[in-house]
């Protein structure tokens, strides 16, 4: 087997660079534009610690839907399960994140996922907090404790322009708001989810992000466990079926392991007790993810043998 290291990553981020031109950026999220067209960077952190970065891993984004993961963690440690599972659903959807017809169509008018914008508005109205600032405190703090890093910070420039151009985003929390699936303030519910949106991180944060649940939930450089068992798994197992939002099969079948995307372009790869991957690529396609960070997650994959289904994977 190759050995995964900074030469190997550097000739694969090469390879894949390729397939950002199948992907645009989104011009309107500030600091973002045409010629972050090409860049890709990655991060990838084993179960020891080592480790490999290459290409444009310095760069850094928002963590956009990236951030549902965090969001939906500290839910179900506020609340529980059930009473998160009462408010979004966990099923798979074949429409796009933004959608709002599926909360027409929906049974019980709620969000088919927390991965979908309208899943993720819920799971905001879910977390504990006295204030919007208290939220998202609790939210930066946590993201610090899993980074070990000592900043953590909100891009106010993103964040304004996400309230700016929400009216998509207000209208799914208002519907949910008028069907009962919402009982919290829709605008804290709705600044809370631009504001986690807009944290800043990089490849590095993004691949640590993925080694704490790779890891199981245990903090960096510490034995301290900080969700349950049954929560990982109920997160891992979203992010397989719905973290590459309805792209989430192909990856699930070419990946083969739990990933989250972000319309940034960025990807966090869990490989469970293997190693985290963090990935920047912002030349998106049209359902929302990166089209070289998809391609070089895929490489990994078939490279190293990572898919979970591989009969050999533990050999």
């Amino acid at each position: 087997m190759k050995a995964l290291d900074e030469a190997y990553l550097e000739d694969a981020i090469e390879e894949c660079r390729l397939f950002a031109a199948n992907g645009e950026v989104l011009s309107n999220l500030p600091g973002l534009n045409q010629t972050n067209q090409n860049h890709l960077g990655a991060t990838i952190i084993k179960l020891d610690g080592e480790t490999v970065s290459a290409g444009d891993c310095h760069d850094t984004i928002t963590l956009q839907s990236c951030s549902k993961i965090i969001s939906l963690l500290l839910a179900l440690n506020d609340y529980g399960k059930e009473r998160v599972f009462q408010t979004v659903g966990m099923e798979p959807m074949q429409d796009f994140f933004n959608s709002i017809s599926h909360l027409e169509m929906y049974e019980d008018q709620k969000p088919m996922n927390p991965m979908i914008n309208a899943g993720a508005i819920a799971v905001a109205s879910l977390i504990k907090g006295k204030s919007v600032e208290d939220r998202l405190e609790r939210i930066i703090e946590l993201l610090k404790k899993i980074t070990d890093k000592e900043e953590i910070v909100m891009n106010k420039e993103v964040y304004e322009a996400e309230k700016q151009s929400g009216s998509r985003n207000r209208a799914l929390a208002y519907f949910m708001k008028s069907t009962g699936t919402l009982v919290t303030n829709v605008e804290e519910a709705l600044d809370l989810y631009f504001r986690f949106n807009a944290i800043e991180v990089d490849c590095y944060d993004l691949a640590k992000i993925a080694l704490f649940f790779a890891r199981g939930g245990v903090l960096p450089n510490s034995d301290e466990k900080i969700i349950s068992a049954r929560h990982l798994r109920t997160i891992e197992a979203i992010m397989m079926t719905s973290g590459m939002y309805n792209e989430s099969g192909r990856f699930a079948v070419e990946a083969g392991f739990p990933c989250k995307s972000g319309v940034s372009g960025g990807i966090v790869g869990v490989v469970p007790n293997r190693m985290g991957i963090g990935v920047i690529g912002p030349a998106i396609d049209k359902k929302g993810n990166s089209t070289a960070g998809g391609a070089l997650i895929r490489k990994l994959s078939l490279d190293f043998k990572l898919n979970l289904f591989e009969i050999d994977h533990l050999s």
